[in-house]
């Protein structure tokens, strides 16, 4: 494995990234922009928002799917401009997250749960919603730690979902009908040498059946393997939120990195998206 490289500078906050259509593309939450990337790390806004844009997908027909975080909307691209795809504020009464959208557009969209920013409120588990590809939004799952970021395998055969308030990965399966059961868990991020248990964020997963997750309070990414264990362990010098693997051959990690967490804090352009070339190709989604 290579050394981290830094493929795009000059970010807020980058999040949600997402390998599609040969290109990547993220959300920089900080700068209320959805953006796509060059081969070179040159970007080009996609969409701006007058809110946070958290996770990304497309429907079948290619219409690109935005979270809209503090309004908790899914907001749809179509030709004539973005509409709203879907309310989620009846399941939502706090900031929405990311999402991943499996192959028939059905899309399932994480929640914080409670007043992460503010504090008014006290952690509490709250549920992944799950969005048709015609806009209407149920729950798909109850009862989880301030869900975060979501992968789905080849043939949206099973959903891992972060739940970084209980510093663990979930998985469920996927029926036909795009609703989750056989809820178990994959893996139990423990303390480690000084480091506190550690909260995943972003993941996606590989070909093998492992998964990477970008452990921000800790610095580091990690690859779990099938088995739950800690096979890879990254090192970084600021903050990661999420990772996906894309590329021509899904071999480059790429790893959204932030200078800080603190949601009050300046907004600058210090933030940055590394790669990193690994073994194992990348899988599913994202």
């Amino acid at each position: 494995m290579n050394a981290p490289k830094t493929f795009a500078a000059g970010l807020v906050f980058p999040e949600c990234p997402r390998w599609h259509d040969g290109r990547l593309w993220a959300s920089d939450m900080w700068d209320h922009t959805v953006y796509r990337f060059g081969a070179d790390g040159s970007r080009e806004p996609v969409y701006e928002l007058d809110d946070e844009p958290g996770g990304l997908g497309w429907l079948p027909d290619g219409r690109l799917l935005v979270v809209s975080m503090e309004r908790r909307l899914v907001l749809r691209l179509d030709v004539d401009g973005p509409v709203i795809h879907a309310d989620l504020r009846a399941f939502a009464p706090w900031s929405c997250n990311d999402m991943i959208v499996a192959d028939d557009g059905t899309a399932y969209v994480s929640q914080f749960g409670f007043d992460l920013w503010g504090g008014t409120t006290p952690l509490a588990p709250s549920p992944v919603i799950r969005v048709t590809a015609h806009g209407e939004a149920s729950v798909a799952a109850d009862d989880l730690m301030c869900p975060n970021g979501m992968a789905l395998t080849p043939g949206d055969a099973q959903l891992f979902v972060a739940e970084p308030a209980a510093s663990r990965i979930t998985r469920f399966a996927v029926d036909e009908a795009g609703g989750l059961s056989e809820r178990e868990p994959f893996a139990q991020i423990e303390a480690k040498e000084g480091l506190p248990a550690g909260p995943p964020d972003g993941i996606c997963v590989d070909r093998d059946g492992g998964v990477w997750m970008a452990e921000p309070i800790g610095k580091r990414v990690l690859r779990i393997d099938p088995a739950g264990a800690i096979s890879v362990e990254i090192p970084f010098d600021f903050h990661p939120t999420a990772v996906v693997l894309g590329g021509e051959d899904r071999r480059t990690l790429f790893v959204c990195l932030a200078p800080h967490l603190d949601h009050n804090g300046p907004r600058s352009p210090g933030a940055r998206i590394d790669a990193v070339r690994v073994e194992i190709p990348g899988a599913g989604k994202p």
